[in-house]
């Protein structure tokens, strides 16, 4: 794939940066959910066109590849909460207004809306509504096949309703939410593997996904001499359709339990206990006796319980813990991780920090769907078994303005998650096509890295990200295909580098300047299960947004996006889009 250098391109990309800043957001869609006292009426969303699958690493040690909603639906976080998530940006001391709008519109038609509102915002009670939409279309180019085009369909939808109260010695939670995506797989259709041609598809028919959300929870104030946290989470999700339109989709019940109880002592020292179970079941389509390809989910749970001891010094804080895990089923697991962690402030504004845990990667059919919408919608995966995720680092603000983080971890899982492509041969012509297959594989990873952020004054913000991953896969204990490949970390980039820069030359006016590289991805493409390994090309993607707030209330944005005019696939046969475009608007109401 080659780039295209466009000298007045450059020149364009210069003048901008130049001429000022962009008040960046890294986690652009949590705005929506939760309706801010004071929010900021410059670029909220602007920059949802071009996504890759969620990729599971290390939690605090590397961010989500956040292009779009290309690939991942619309889900901005996995809690239900009220509490503001985000800076406060705008200059007033309090605002009073309610509620914000944000609209935003682009080529390739790309939509973004959202909305919120609090009904209720006092000292005791807060209750407020969403809704987000983003929609995208036109039509891509496959890179397997240069001058053919697919369109492209997407629409997502997120809304719902959260309140919270404040009793004295402790907080009720509740929140309920609704989700519509519908999408079209118009991947590239894969050959059969005993012809050339490539099979029948249908790349037009909407597939549909939905989930309803329902959460319940109580806690008790911080510093109570009895803390206690009860939490009930019920999520349904479904898909539409299965394997073609003629198929019918399964259904899956979740019912989350979150408990904990713990109890201070000595001063400066904590002793507590939490807990986690999920309970899945499934409701399956019925079909003939004859069917080649049938689901297979089996209902089953999943309980992790954690006890542990924290201490505090006037330097330094240590907690030891661990894990004990259990899933049931056919595959019935137990495994047990650390839970532990430490830091201590070795010199002014410096900590070196460890921590060491493990958790249950559930790879339900809702939890797929979030990490890559275009999963087959019949495939059942095994849970994963985390049994170690550690890391060490040192990060310090050692001068104004300046502030660095180096760390290095290693990650050991069972039965991990990786995504492949493949057609689906179930006898019928007409399927759907070029789906997401997950393999299940024991993956072992040591990573490092180190991140840089300098800021002067309220002028100039610049921060730097680089992580290396260097894996070791092998076939898990249930691999039953025969002959083992040579396994690859598939559908994960073994180098990231990001790098952001702000600057606000004059009030109210921020331009902003947003680079990510990543490189060393992989895939496999598997039809009847025939394997053949392929190089993915690296995401090479500078990003670029101008925001002016007009007043206190009102902000207009734009933005230009992929202005290196790359190619690249997010998905085997699923192309980003090129270069693109899009202007909005942010009101406080």
């Amino acid at each position: 794939m080659k780039t295209i250098y466009n000298v007045k391109t450059w020149s364009l990309v210069a003048l901008i940066a130049i001429a000022g800043s962009v008040q960046a957001q890294d986690n652009n869609l949590k705005r929506e959910l939760t309706l801010e006292r004071e929010y900021d009426p410059s670029v909220q969303d602007a920059n949802k066109v071009n996504t890759l699958p969620i990729i599971k690493q290390p939690e605090i040690k590397k961010t989500t590849i956040d292009y779009a909603t290309q690939a991942v639906p619309t889900d901005p976080d996995k809690e239900i909460s009220v509490l503001p998530s985000g800076k406060v940006m705008t200059d007033i001391v309090y605002n009073k207004n309610k509620g914000y709008l944000n609209v935003g519109v682009g080529t390739y038609t790309n939509i973004n809306g959202d909305l919120g509102y609090h009904i209720l915002n006092t000292d005791k009670d807060q209750l407020n509504l969403f809704f987000s939409h983003r929609s995208s279309g036109g039509k891509r180019e496959y890179l397997q096949e240069k001058g053919t085009k697919q369109k492209v369909h997407l629409n997502d939808n997120l809304g719902g309703l959260n309140f919270m109260h404040y009793f004295d010695k402790a907080t009720l939670k509740l929140g309920a939410r609704y989700g519509y995506n519908a999408f079209n797989y118009f991947g590239y259709p894969i050959s059969n593997p005993v012809s050339s041609i490539p099979l029948l598809v249908d790349s037009e028919t909407k597939q549909i996904d939905q989930q309803i959300r329902l959460n319940a929870g109580v806690n008790s104030k911080e510093g109570a001499s009895l803390g206690y946290l009860l939490d009930f989470d019920y999520t349904n999700f479904s898909h539409k359709y299965g394997l073609s339109k003629a198929d019918d989709g399964i259904k899956e019940n979740t019912i989350s339990v979150k408990a904990g109880l713990n109890t201070p002592f000595g001063g400066n020292q904590l002793i507590g206990v939490d807990g986690k179970a999920d309970f899945f079941s499934y409701s399956l389509p019925t079909l003939p006796a004859t069917a080649l390809i049938v689901p297979e989910f089996e209902n089953h749970a999943e309980i992790t319980l954690s006890p542990y001891y924290k201490v505090e010094g006037d330097i330094w804080k240590i907690k030891l813990g661990a894990n004990v895990m259990a899933i049931t089923g056919d595959n019935d697991k137990l495994f047990v991780s650390p839970n532990i962690a430490a830091d201590v402030e070795i010199a002014n504004k410096t900590v070196l920090y460890l921590k060491a845990d493990g958790k249950i990667q559930s790879n339900s059919a809702y939890e797929l769907s979030q990490m890559n919408r275009y999963i087959n919608p019949w495939l059942a995966v095994q849970p994963s078994r985390n049994w170690l995720d550690g890391i060490v680092g040192l990060k310090s603000g050692v001068a104004p303005g300046f502030w660095f983080d180096v760390f290095a971890g290693y990650k050991a899982t069972n039965n991990d998650a990786f995504f492949t492509q493949e057609t689906i041969l179930s006898g019928t012509e007409n399927n759907f096509g070029n789906f997401s297959n997950v393999i299940g594989l024991d993956s072992k990873v040591l990573y490092f890295g180190g991140q840089l952020k300098y800021s002067y004054q309220s002028l100039f913000d610049f921060s730097l990200k680089g992580v290396f991953n260097n894996w070791d896969i092998k076939e898990s204990d249930n691999w039953t295909s025969g002959i083992v490949p040579d396994f690859e970390p598939y559908g994960r980039p073994k180098t990231e580098i990001t790098a952001n820069i702000d600057v606000r030359p004059i009030d109210k006016l921020t331009v902003s300047a947003k680079y990510y590289l990543g490189s060393g991805r992989k895939t496999a493409q598997t039809v009847s299960y025939d394997w053949e390994a392929i190089d993915m090309d690296n995401i090479n993607e500078l990003n670029v947004t101008a925001s002016y707030n007009l007043t206190s209330n009102v902000g207009i944005y734009g933005q230009l996006n992929n202005l290196l005019f790359q190619e690249y696939d997010l998905l085997y046969g699923y192309p980003a889009q090129g270069f693109n475009a899009m202007v909005g608007i942010n009101i406080n109401f």
